[in-house]
């Protein structure tokens, strides 16, 4: 199947990671278009990968979108079936393609897919950012088979299997262009940090599929942009969490699902506050605003149907903290 699949990195001052990982992506995606989108980088990566993969293509993006924003400018360049949106810090594995593009064949109504995220600094344990496939649970809380809020599986071949999940890792994440482009891409006021879920969200309301298979393996550094302790993590998270249940829940659940959210953001704003230090409580507050601010144009994005069954799971935040599971 050559050339329906286009790999993407988006890069901005990245030349390290390219370094590494680059080659991994070149030997096994031979029949793959390998992209690098440049998000205004001032380091000298793009002459890098010029220089040291001739075969990779180059887009310039004119400035630097951010994650969601980067994406979304770059790929009006690249005209592929599928793309596969792949984090710089990432090494793939032989054979990591075609059990992808063959799901993807098996089912038209599938639209995105992630493979298997391992821990390229523990290779026997999943990694944060997607895991074993997304799932979501009824207070709008995303986790992954793999990995509960921050404590991780090591990979006994639990999840070798091929099954429908809620979201896919962005750091991995293979769409049809089409469907990609049906859903105006990522929502750009994101920037970064659950944009993927909101996608994801997206094309299940539009009646689409998201899956996930553990024939196909890659292993991800994480934190290569933002640190997992950054502020501004935080920050993005909450508000972009906020923002994504206001587009895609069923409006009976919305009203008192928000409020219930944002007294537990409170809370969580305490013990962020406590355990990482003021500016992540002062992150959460940032959030709620943020998300006040987006609070007309959101609502505007709403689309005319959503699934009233959306989650997986049920108290996940209390059944793990509070009871231990």
């Amino acid at each position: 199947m050559p050339n329906n699949l286009a790999v993407v990195i988006l890069n901005w001052n990245g030349k390290n990671w390219l370094e590494k990982f680059l080659p991994s992506v070149v030997r096994f995606s031979q029949d793959a278009d390998i992209y690098v989108i440049d998000n205004l980088s001032t380091d000298d990566s793009i002459s890098f990968v010029e220089s040291h993969f001739p075969t990779v293509k180059i887009v310039r993006n004119n400035k630097n979108y951010g994650f969601a924003g980067g994406y979304n400018e770059g790929l009006k360049e690249i005209k592929n079936e599928y793309y596969c949106l792949l984090n710089s810090d990432m090494e793939v594995t032989e054979n990591w393609i075609n059990p992808v593009l063959n799901l993807f064949q098996k089912d038209p109504a599938i639209s995105a897919i992630q493979p298997k995220i391992l821990s390229f600094n523990n290779k026997k344990q999943f990694e944060f950012a997607g895991a074993a496939g997304g799932l979501i649970d009824n207070l709008g809380y995303p986790y992954c088979r793999g990995r509960i809020f921050d404590d991780l599986e090591e990979d006994n071949g639990q999840y070798d299997d091929e099954t429908e999940i809620f979201w896919a890792s962005g750091c991995c994440f293979f769409v049809r262009s089409k469907d990609f482009w049906e859903q105006n891409g990522f929502d750009e006021r994101f920037f970064a940090h659950q944009e993927e879920i909101d996608l994801c969200w997206r094309l299940i309301n539009s009646g689409k599929k998201i899956f996930y298979t553990g024939r196909s393996k890659v292993y991800h550094v994480g934190g290569g942009t933002l640190n997992k302790q950054s502020a501004q993590k935080t920050y993005l998270n909450i508000r972009n969490n906020l923002s994504m249940m206001l587009k895609n829940l069923p409006f009976p659940k919305l009203i008192g699902l928000i409020f219930f959210r944002l007294c537990l953001d409170g809370i969580a704003g305490i013990y962020f506050g406590l355990k990482n230090g003021f500016p992540h409580l002062w992150a959460v507050v940032r959030a709620h605003f943020g998300f006040y601010g987006q609070f007309p144009q959101t609502w505007k994005l709403r689309q005319e149907h959503q699934k009233s069954e959306f989650y997986q799971s049920k108290w996940l935040i209390f059944k793990h903290f509070l009871g231990g599971k």
